[in-house]
């Protein structure tokens, strides 16, 4: 199936990509740093906002506050454009504003406005979206992230193994896939959280990844 969209929809879909993305952009490790340590977590351990960073500098409280955070703001548009679904049009189209909205919030997370472009690696805000979406091939994610971590305590493994997880399970569960947005979201994200963790791979191979600890620490 092919959706044609009238001028007025291209801008619904760019209106909920704008939504998305300025929910994504909130960089909450940046802010929570410097509100409550006066730090920047930029300048220390993986240099990037994300919530494993956060958890490694700051400590398991603002760490996990960040994880929460930055989960509700890829889940956050998604849900908003749902709530007003019935006024949108049809499901194809509702789904298709739910998806920009998802993918809007992404890209914020990881080129996020209000931080010089310099972001996370997006894996907190897919699980939001991801929640938002499909929420059993997220209880996948979940399952293998949890697995892995708890095995290897390896946080950037669990993140791509789950990654591609969900982009499996989504695909067994998605009918018509070929012509499913969530589905083709599904596969670019779980691209987008292996190519941001390369660096990690790299390291992975010399031996040199850092463990994750419930006391702080771990690779981001």
């Amino acid at each position: 199936m092919i959706l044609v969209l009238a001028p007025a929809m291209l801008g619904s879909v760019w209106l909920a990509l704008g939504l998305g993305y300025l929910c994504g952009s909130l960089p909450w490790g940046l802010w929570l740093g410097r509100w409550f340590r006066g730090i920047d977590v930029r300048q220390h351990g993986s240099m990037n906002l994300g919530a494993t960073n956060v958890y490694r500098v700051l400590g398991p409280g603002l760490g996990l506050t960040t994880l929460a955070l930055d989960i509700l703001k890829g889940a956050g548009p998604v849900w908003l454009i749902r709530g007003f679904a019935p006024a949108l049009g049809p499901p194809p189209v509702q789904e298709l504003l739910a998806v920009a909205a998802a993918l809007g919030a992404v890209a914020g997370h990881i080129w996020t406005c209000f931080a010089s472009f310099r972001g996370g690696k997006g894996v907190a805000t897919t699980v939001g979206v991801l929640l938002a979406l499909a929420p059993a091939a997220f209880g996948v994610f979940v399952a293998v992230f949890v697995a892995t971590v708890a095995s290897t305590r390896y946080v950037s493994l669990g993140s791509t193994l789950g990654a591609v997880a969900f982009s499996v399970a989504l695909g067994w569960l998605t009918p018509s896939r070929t012509a499913s947005p969530t589905f083709w979201l599904g596969l670019l994200l779980a691209a987008v959280v292996v190519i941001r963790h390369r660096e990690n791979f790299r390291r992975l191979l010399r031996g040199e990844e850092r463990r994750f600890s419930l006391k702080g620490g771990g690779a981001a």
